[in-house]
């Protein structure tokens, strides 16, 4: 293909089809998705409002959550609302470079959580093994450095691959068979080679997630170690609990992760629905989550929340009244 048809070719919008086969139910199939998305919108800044009004909260481990809620907002707010247009008002088409920005956010901000789990985990690790050093080592400065640099490793190993992608031509067919500009859907309709990404994602995948878990595993390792030393039973069911809300986040987060791609990888036998529905949840299901189990877990957290609550239902009767 000659380079200016490729560029004219690359111009022109895709088309997502949401659910495929199952068109028909896309308005009853929203009414969940809106509602978790509405879910994390607010889970996820009353986390970030409680810890903002809290001064007792001004901590590293609540501002690595602080992190995981703006990461969840964002990354949400990337996919929700484009599947919420498919969905309602059949508004399938996504232009271009539209489809590839919201692949980029999807990609980098996943990067992105991996690496502020892989801080989280270093923080209790520094918090229940070495509690004399902790504040010296996690300082305020030093966290907030740990969140740039995690964003910055996500920007930087994401840039490359977008940029092998908009340079393949799509002469094929527009139509993505999904719900937003998923990876490997939107690959299938390139009409050259797609070999060099494909490798370079299979390695950035690898070594970033592969490398992000090996080391979470052997923190936590280290602190079950460390908790099991303890000498009373309640100061070890403390460090149980306040890693607990963590270990859940991980594995939701890595386990559902792993799930989604291999069942985009391979089918399974599974029918093309099932396969992005599974997507369409390990995207959206997450972020609703995880203030939930913050709230759940951590008691400083529930407890500001009710605080907050109490306050602005105490406001809502002062203006009634």
């Amino acid at each position: 293909m000659s380079t200016t048809n490729q560029s004219n070719t690359n111009t022109l919008p895709f088309l997502l089809t949401g659910i495929p086969g199952l068109e028909a139910l896309h308005m009853w199939i929203s009414i969940p998705f809106c509602f978790i998305y509405i879910m994390t919108l607010l889970g996820n800044s009353t986390v970030l409002l409680s810890v903002r009004i809290d001064k007792s909260l001004h901590e590293p481990m609540y501002y690595f959550i602080c992190m995981l809620a703006v990461i969840d907002l964002t990354f949400s707010t990337a996919v929700v609302p484009k599947m919420m247009g498919v969905f309602w008002f059949d508004s399938s088409e996504i232009g271009f470079e539209a489809c590839f920005i919201q692949m980029f956010f999807i990609h980098t901000f996943t990067a992105v959580e991996s690496g502020v789990l892989l801080a989280m985990s270093f923080d209790r690790y520094i918090a229940i093994c070495n509690p004399l050093r902790y504040n010296n080592i996690l300082t305020s400065s030093r966290t907030i450095q740990i969140g740039l640099l995690s964003l910055a490793r996500g920007v930087g190993v994401m840039t490359p691959l977008m940029c092998l992608l908009t340079s393949l031509p799509y002469c094929k067919t527009r139509v993505i068979p999904h719900s937003y500009c998923e990876h490997m859907a939107v690959v299938q309709l390139a009409c050259a080679d797609p070999s060099v990404s494909d490798l370079y994602s299979l390695i950035v995948a690898t070594l970033l997630v592969g490398a992000d878990s090996v080391f979470i595993t052997f923190s936590y390792v280290m602190i079950l170690r460390a908790v099991m030393r303890l000498p009373s039973q309640e100061a070890r069911l403390k460090a149980l609990r306040t890693c607990g809300s963590h270990v859940s986040i991980i594995l939701l987060f890595y386990i559902g992760g792993l799930l989604s791609m291999y069942l985009q990888m391979f089918s399974f036998g599974l029918a093309p629905h099932v396969q992005v529905l599974v997507a369409d949840v390990y995207l959206t299901v997450p972020p609703m989550l995880n203030p939930i189990i913050y709230g759940v877990k951590m008691k400083q957290i529930q407890e500001r929340i009710f605080k907050l609550l109490q306050q602005l239902a105490g406001l809502g009767i002062s203006q009634a009244n």
